[in-house]
């Protein structure tokens, strides 16, 4: 919800910390790869109930995410880079909830398993919607040198990050935490779909009504 306003403020930074990298020669690619390991440590770290490392690997993921997107535009930024950026970034979103799950699977399995097909909706309504924007040539001024349209929504990255970081400081009440944030994703994925629904359906109408007048 407030993504584009943080990344407004946080580029500023991030092009700073970037670019003795790029002097070093460090691509986004590797930092891309290092934040995703880092990402995946939430899971032995969640399965031991170990919650505060948990929270560490969350923090390194999201940096270096926002880290390799800097170095990308220092160095120009590549659809392969793009690419891996988006894929790590789903399946980490996936791997809290179910890092969860093993924490406690008697408790938590229902509420983890919920949360990813939440994530599964708002991922699908995300993706569907970037590709058809990408067809249709819909820009995006929010987000300029992202590698896909980013469609807007009440559960962002902000917002998802914040949900992970009260798992790890409150895991007792992880299941009406997850409960309560899979609720918005559908709020999110069901906005989303309605509106891109409705803007393809929009260009379609205009683009048979030109079709219409040049048969005449």
């Amino acid at each position: 919800m407030i993504d584009a306003v943080l990344y407004r403020r946080l580029s500023p930074l991030l092009g700073a910390l970037a670019r003795p990298l790029v002097k070093l020669g460090i691509k986004a690619d590797q930092v891309t790869m290092i934040g995703f390991i880092c990402g995946l440590g939430v899971l032995p770290a969640l399965y031991f109930q170990a919650y505060l490392w948990a929270l560490l690997a969350i923090v390194l993921n999201r940096f270096c995410d926002g880290l390799d997107g800097a170095i990308a535009r220092q160095n120009h930024s590549t659809d392969a880079g793009g690419f891996i950026d988006s894929v790590f970034d789903f399946i980490f979103y996936s791997s809290v909830p179910f890092g969860f799950l093993l924490a406690d699977p008697a408790s938590n399995a229902v509420a983890a398993g919920f949360l990813m097909l939440s994530f599964m909706a708002t991922a699908a309504s995300f993706l569907a919607f970037a590709v058809f924007a990408s067809k249709h040539g819909i820009e995006n001024p929010r987000y300029p040198t992202k590698s896909l349209y980013y469609m807007g929504g009440i559960t962002e990255g902000f917002e998802t990050i914040v949900a992970f970081i009260l798992f790890c400081l409150w895991p007792q009440h992880f299941v009406v935490l997850a409960f309560s944030f899979a609720g918005l994703c559908w709020f999110t994925a069901l906005t989303r779909l309605y509106l891109g629904y409705q803007t393809l359906h929009g260009l379609n109408a205009v683009a048979a009504e030109r079709e219409s007048s040049t048969d005449r």
